[in-house]
């Protein structure tokens, strides 16, 4: 298995996982639209929203929004989930198919930005009981990023003193009490999501747990 951290191929990752998750959400209900993710209090449909505003917006757009928002991320992304939300969960659908192939982000941080739409279709996907997990070539070099840093998510403070090993992959780091599971159970618990340790094992669990 090849893990890459290239820019074009992080982007070429990206696009093909919104195509993915555009299929996956062909088929649902009004009711699986309207029904709760795994992100806060978010819909479904938010979180498609979301995703098309994160493809939507580069770095002085973003700069300026968050300006405007007097740098309050949660109001910068409630100003822009409105602005990319459609007037229905078609209209919603239609605009998230346009940016599938876009290579457009705040910054220049690649490996955040797929992470963005790995996080978010799991959100999306475990809640609605779909069954489709992002390749571990995808997911490991999202969770590399995620441990290197706190940027979208607090996944190196999360994991400090932690070793997390992946089960399905090559990915392993740190020192400490282990944490082991898939690669995206693993990515889903650094981004805060605590219906996944259920599906992580090992002695630093309830460390990470606390944590959250």
């Amino acid at each position: 298995m090849t893990v890459t951290t290239d820019t074009a191929d992080l982007w070429a990752a990206t696009h093909a996982e919104r195509a993915a998750l555009a299929d996956d959400l062909a088929g649902l209900t009004a009711a699986q639209w309207a029904s709760p993710s795994l992100c806060a209090d978010w819909t479904v449909e938010d979180v498609v929203a979301h995703l098309t505003a994160a493809a939507s917006i580069g770095r002085w757009r973003w700069i300026a929004s968050m300006l405007g928002a007097r740098f309050d991320p949660a109001v910068h992304n409630a100003r822009r989930l409105a602005e990319h939300r459609g007037a229905t969960p078609a209209e919603t659908l239609a605009r998230f198919r346009a940016v599938v192939t876009s290579s457009v982000g705040p910054t220049g941080h690649t490996a955040a930005w797929l992470g963005e739409v790995v996080v978010h279709g799991a959100d999306i996907r475990r809640s609605l009981g779909l069954r489709r997990t992002a390749p571990v070539e995808i997911t490991t070099p999202v969770l590399t990023f995620f441990t290197s840093r706190d940027f979208t998510v607090a996944g190196r403070t999360l994991s400090r003193g932690l070793r997390l090993r992946a089960t399905d992959g090559p990915f392993t780091t740190g020192d400490g009490p282990e944490v082991r599971g898939s690669t995206l159970a693993l990515v889903m618990a650094l981004a805060g999501r605590a219906a996944y340790l259920d599906d992580l094992e090992g002695p630093g669990v309830e460390t990470l747990r606390e944590r959250l």
